[in-house]
């Protein structure tokens, strides 16, 4: 099997799927394919919202063309499909983009193609999933006529150093000739090389326990913070004490949002639960770590209680909703669930963000985004997010957003010395 001159198509614009595109693009003929009318004519325009891409990382692509025409991906061979897979409001795998996806590409399936699927999903979607649909809308036979491949992503949205290309690579294909094609594939453009898994269901269980492995570890140093704030001492003083040893892992405390870490363990415990076993410890870790934006209202809420405020007459000030640091992705951010519990004790609440789409947010979680200034200022104010910003003020800055005589400072983050704020006046509260 040869793909040396064959058109790739990614099917996806997103955080993974236009790095993909723009690295394919710089070496053979791409069609970048999105649903999104207004997400192509931005890309077109030279200009990538998600700042994943730079206006010259586009341009250098030069054999990369865009389009939401599903007639022009019957030009194409290889089809790499990139679109999300997020959770229903019970935490159960939400597989309709997938599903989508394949009914689209299912309609423009040649006898010879490849659909290789990057979506992370559970061990044994791609062919239980969307093979059938592949089949259905193709009307071709699978690993006959057409053939599939899983090459999960690893993008990490706002990291300009662990990119696409210096991430290894896990491959796999449908058949042994399939499986030597995708991993060769992928080889143009992954210069940290790839790992070919034994199986599309290996290379699927790889991808969704990496998350829930560090899901797990968050959860245990967020169920540690709450127990050393009940013995009165402080969780980043003693992390920095335990990681004096060579093989403590350097974990930290925090809300759990985003595509991957958040989601992706319910896709494991979902399968899971189909083949009979109920997990103990990854739904544990989830309990806790999705309780962490309530636990993180709630002790802000009863510093202030202590300090003498009136809750319902207050101003709640929150810097960052973006699920990380100096990104503009907002998806699946516990923010949003901890200024709902602010809201619930009758607390006025405005939340500020220095990188995040005010009608973004407006749209996916009914905040309007704000301003928090000395002309503006709060009673309590929580730092959720380390953007670059917020991690240079000074306690004075700080200071200057409140308008309490003896406000609180709920650093989320641990991005200040707790010490130098309590000086400058806060009551000060960090996870």
């Amino acid at each position: 099997m040869n793909f040396s001159d064959a058109t790739i198509a990614i099917i996806g614009l997103g955080y993974v799927g236009l790095p993909l595109a723009v690295e394919f693009g710089k070496h053979r003929p791409v069609l970048g394919f999105d649903i999104n009318r207004a997400r192509v004519a931005e890309l077109q325009s030279g200009k990538d919202h998600t700042l994943e891409c730079t206006s010259d990382q586009l341009q250098a692509a030069a054999k990369l063309r865009y389009s939401c025409e599903v007639e022009d991906l019957k030009k194409c061979h290889i089809f790499i499909v990139t679109v999300p897979t997020p959770v229903g409001e019970a935490n159960r795998p939400d597989l309709t983009p997938l599903i989508k996806a394949s009914q689209t590409v299912g309609a423009a399936l040649k006898k010879g193609d490849v659909v290789i699927y990057e979506s992370t999903v559970y061990p044994g979607a791609t062919e239980e999933v969307c093979v059938p649909e592949l089949e259905r809308i193709s009307g071709l036979k699978f690993n006959q006529d057409f053939f599939c491949g899983y090459s999960p992503e690893r993008i990490n949205p706002g990291d300009k150093v662990n990119t696409l290309t210096t991430i290894k690579k896990i491959t796999s294909g449908s058949t042994p000739m399939v499986a030597d094609a995708v991993d060769g594939l992928y080889r143009e453009i992954i210069t940290a090389g790839t790992h070919k898994a034994s199986s599309i269901k290996v290379a699927e269980a790889a991808k969704v326990i990496e998350n829930t492995q560090r899901d797990l570890n968050i959860a245990l140093v967020n169920e540690l913070s709450v127990i050393f704030a009940r013995l009165g001492i402080d969780t980043l003083d003693v992390l920095e004490a335990a990681g004096s040893k060579w093989n403590f892992l350097p974990f930290r405390p925090g809300m759990v949002g985003g595509h991957c870490i958040g989601v992706d363990p319910y896709y494991l415990t979902h399968k899971a639960e189909q083949v009979g076993y109920h997990p103990q410890v990854i739904l544990a870790g989830r309990r806790i770590n999705d309780n962490m934006a309530r636990y993180v209202a709630r002790t802000t809420i009863q510093r202030m209680l202590k300090n003498g405020m009136d809750v319902p007459r207050c101003r709640i000030g929150v810097l960052g909703i973006t699920f990380k640091e100096n990104c503009p992705d907002i998806r699946n951010s516990k923010v949003a669930d901890m200024v709902r519990e602010f809201e619930t004790w009758g607390a006025q609440v405005v939340v500020a963000d220095a990188w995040a789409d005010v009608a973004e947010v407006q749209h996916e979680y009914g905040i309007p985004l704000g301003q928090i200034s000395p002309e503006q200022p709060v009673d309590a104010l929580v730092v959720a997010v380390g953007h670059s910003e917020y991690r240079a003020l000074t306690p004075a800055q700080l200071k200057a957003l409140t308008r309490s005589p003896q406000p609180v400072l709920a650093d989320v983050k641990s991005l200040y010395d707790r010490h130098a704020m309590a000086d400058a006046g806060f009551s000060v509260f960090r996870l």
